[in-house]
């Protein structure tokens, strides 16, 4: 992400955050709790129950106590029934919190991707931010859904039992606590060790993700070039060192929780042992040696957990980290805090001494740029490649903000203009449109929801389309694959400027519209956009002069500045970079 992402460090603070920005996953939390602690609290019947019916009801002074017998193992049975119908509400209130929570926070991290500017996501691999939307996502679900109350539980069941066995042999639990005292400083030197490699498996997924989002997306490029075999060895590296980074992983956590099995088995022999020989001396019964013997169980249970929870702990807390880093990746282009609307009807569009760049370090692409459009005429951007002719669409429809100057349309600085209010006022047609997984009429709709199929019908018939609507196979409602794959890159353009049609806008952003469609449909769509932009203010980024000859009036863009402005008779007639343009263009068709 950018670097004025912010970093958390901390296990607490990442914890912490992460629990603010996904408040619903501790709505009901101390209800949820109790009854955790109610289901651990019944664990402990089973024991002292068992402790009576052996030293009251079957060695009994005077024989076997049949009657101690059955209450208390009625009164185990209960206990068990207790904790199974606690433990059931508590994971499914559980879930439900933590569902909606996770649902919260992937809505918050797909609302900040969309408000990022061009600027980040093109600096970012998509395949990297959609695992953090997607699999680091899925890593917290896993640990809240499973470890986090697993973990809660074990604390709990931790000090009821040491209460107890305090109770049945002081001396006893304190060598107990003795035994697993070197392990919980064991356990704070793993925390460190998984979580470091965790961080590194979460990197290596996103990297793995992305590889393989490029090559499916470019599927058809790496068959036309040939480079399959670059390209499998692309992924099976990306592959490979996920598998690597995935294993080391696993053994740190795995050396975790031998360690604690280890101890655990360790110190319950040890019990044993000790137990017996106080039975011996007199100083416990067999019910109680026995019931404490079911305690250290119940202690060695959440440290043996524990180990195992440290394991989902560090991969959510990595994929925590992934995600707040996204979620604090600074806004480029911020929302204004007092949005003004613009008004109906043609509008100005000015840019008051604009300078760009694409970074704070890299040189300007657009300088000292000064010039205004007046309502409802059409203006054509030339230019070499890589003069500003696209950074200057971007300015005037806010997908970033100028480096210094100022960009009004309709006299607002955009930087105060409502976004919705933007997006029906100023109107953006690429080169290459876009087109969504559905139908032709979904595409449509997109940018009027309201429209019914004949008014899809009608876009179509406006832009001088409707002949090419009738072959598809289903009309409006034929399919057009993922990003509009079952189309033709023309046919996916008409879809576009149907889209764009419909939004009736003010000011019209056009990179050169036509470029794709073939020669037969360019006529038609280049009458449709001479009637759509009839009235309007239009800047077109003109690839071809031909495109510039129509226009009210021409810019020429060299190095980033404005050197030249008129119309294009005065242009041609005038010694300049338009003058050379033109002269090129002429030369290139008469071959």
């Amino acid at each position: 992400m950018s670097a004025g992402a912010t970093k958390v460090t901390s296990d607490r603070g990442t914890l912490r955050r992460g629990l603010s920005l996904a408040p619903e996953m501790t709505k009901g939390f101390g209800w949820t709790l109790l009854l955790a602690l109610v289901a651990t609290s019944s664990q402990v019947i089973v024991p002292l129950t068992l402790q009576r019916a052996i030293d009251h009801g079957i060695l009994a002074p005077g024989g076997v106590d049949l009657g101690v017998v059955r209450w208390t193992c009625a009164l185990a049975a209960l206990g068990v029934v207790v904790a199974g119908v606690c433990s059931y509400v508590m994971n499914v209130r559980l879930f439900r919190a933590s569902e909606r929570g996770l649902a919260t926070l992937r809505r918050k991290a797909f609302a900040h991707v969309h408000a990022l500017s061009t600027l980040t996501l093109n600096a970012s691999r998509r395949g990297s931010m959609v695992s953090r939307v997607t699999s680091d996502v899925d890593q917290i679900s896993m640990f809240v859904q499973r470890g986090g109350m697993m973990l809660i539980v074990s604390i709990g069941q931790l000090l009821v039992a040491t209460i107890l066995m305090l109770w049945y042999s002081g001396p006893l639990a304190i060598f107990v606590w003795i035994c697993f005292l070197p392990l919980f400083f064991l356990l704070r030197y793993f925390q460190r060790l998984v979580g470091r490699a965790y961080a590194v498996v979460r990197e290596r997924v996103a990297d793995m993700l992305s590889t393989i989002s490029e090559s499916v997306a470019g599927a058809a490029t790496v068959r036309l070039f040939g480079i399959q075999p670059r390209t499998q060895e692309r992924m099976d590296d990306a592959i490979e060192a996920q598998r690597k980074a995935a294993i080391g992983a696993q053994i740190r956590a795995v050396g975790a929780f031998v360690s604690g099995q280890g101890v655990s088995g360790a110190a319950l022999i040890l019990v044993i042992i000790a137990g017996a020989w106080m039975g011996a001396n007199g100083h416990m019964t067999i019910g109680e040696i026995t019931a404490f013997v079911f305690l250290t169980n119940l202690f060695t249970q959440p440290v043996q957990t524990a180990t195992e929870v440290l394991n989902d702990l560090q991969n959510a807390l990595a994929g925590w980290r992934r995600v707040i880093e996204l979620l604090d990746t600074p806004l480029e282009v911020v929302p204004p805090a007092q949005p003004q609307s613009l008004s109906a009807g043609a509008k100005s569009v000015q840019l008051d001494h604009v300078d760009f760049a694409y970074s704070t370090d890299a040189d300007l692409v657009l300088r000292d740029v000064d010039a205004t459009i007046a309502p409802g005429t059409s203006v054509a951007v030339v230019g070499e490649t890589g003069s500003g002719k696209s950074t200057l669409a971007k300015l005037l429809t806010r997908l970033v903000d100028p480096t210094s100057g100022v960009v009004l349309v309709g006299g607002l600085d955009l930087r105060d203009v409502d976004d919705a209010s933007l997006r029906e006022a100023v109107a953006y047609l690429p080169q290459e449109g876009f087109l969504f997984t559905g139908t032709i009429a979904d595409n449509v709709r997109f940018a009027r929801p309201d429209l019914d199929d004949a008014g899809v019908e009608r876009a179509f018939v406006g832009i001088g389309c409707e002949d090419w609507l009738v072959r598809q196979p289903e009309g409006v409602r034929t399919e057009v694959g993922a990003r509009g794959s079952r189309l033709s890159a023309g046919e996916r353009q008409i879809v576009a400027l149907a889209r764009t049609y419909v939004t009736d806008p003010d000011v019209l952003i056009l990179d050169e519209a036509t470029s794709s469609v073939d020669p037969s449909t360019d006529v038609a769509v280049g009458r449709a956009l001479d009637e759509l932009m009839r009235g309007r203010t239009s800047v077109v980024i003109a690839h071809r002069l031909a495109t510039a000859e129509k226009a009210d009036e021409v810019w020429v863009m060299d190095a980033g500045r404005l050197v030249q402005r008129g119309s294009h008779v005065e242009l041609v007639g005038a010694d300049g970079p338009y003058r050379r343009l033109h002269e090129g263009w002429v030369a290139s068709h008469a071959e």
